[in-house]
């Protein structure tokens, strides 16, 4: 099975005035296609950074992150930017949905710039908008939604593109206990039948069990599987 992420002694370090701070510390590992992978850690482990790396948002101070045979981490911004709408879904905590957008348009949003006719964009939003179960509220704005159906959303408008990679940071963390298993029952879903990479952050013990591997960032280090 081939790596879909390949992380070559990453390390990052922000600058305050004169203070270097570190926020990782000769990061290495492979996640492999097909994976659903979770990381843990407490508060300022760096989980978000390492995710941010890996989505191509934000840079390594030192080392190599290699995302589907590319390094991205030596692309320009431009092509950074390329990349990012051709291979990586993003799934957030809050769902970033625009609120005078019904769901239908808010999951047609990635697909405006691309060179899909219209009919080909609504065979795409309406395909995955029943795959997360929702074709019966693809007229619907945020604000008549629940929760939970709005991180369905969010998560259709993820895939709409067909990204190789899914990245998902506390996906659940604004969710009720109900809703946060249909989430994740729906991500686990999408791993196994559609085959989509996933690497998600959590702080939910609960919720990483629902990942096929679990790994621990503790100060910046990646602990030992």
């Amino acid at each position: 099975m081939q790596n879909m992420i390949e992380i070559h002694t990453v390390s990052k370090s922000y600058w305050r005035e004169k203070i270097e701070i570190p926020v990782l510390d000769n990061i290495d590992f492979r996640v492999a296609e097909g994976e659903f992978l979770a990381l843990m850690g407490p508060s300022g482990s760096g989980k978000t950074t390492l995710l941010n790396m890996i989505a191509g948002i934000d840079r390594p101070s030192s080392g190599e992150v290699v995302v589907n045979g590319t390094a991205i981490s030596k692309l320009s911004e431009s092509q950074l930017a390329r990349w990012r709408a051709s291979n990586i879904g993003f799934i957030f905590q809050f769902y970033n949905l625009i609120p005078v957008l019904t769901a239908y348009e808010n999951v047609e949003l990635p697909l405006i710039l691309t060179k899909l006719s219209k009919s080909e964009r609504q065979q795409h939003v309406e395909t995955v908008l029943a795959i997360v179960g929702l074709s019966d509220r693809m007229d619907h704005y945020p604000g008549q939604l629940s929760g939970g159906q709005e991180q369905r959303v969010a998560i259709a408008r993820a895939i709409v593109t067909d990204p190789a990679l899914l990245i998902a940071d506390e996906p659940t963390g604004d969710l009720d206990k109900s809703s946060s298993e249909e989430i994740m029952t729906l991500m686990q879903r999408l791993n196994t039948e559609f085959r989509k990479t996933i690497v998600m952050v959590t702080h939910d013990p609960h919720i990483a069990e629902k990942a096929k591997v679990l790994r621990h960032l503790e100060k910046g280090v990646l602990l030992e599987a």
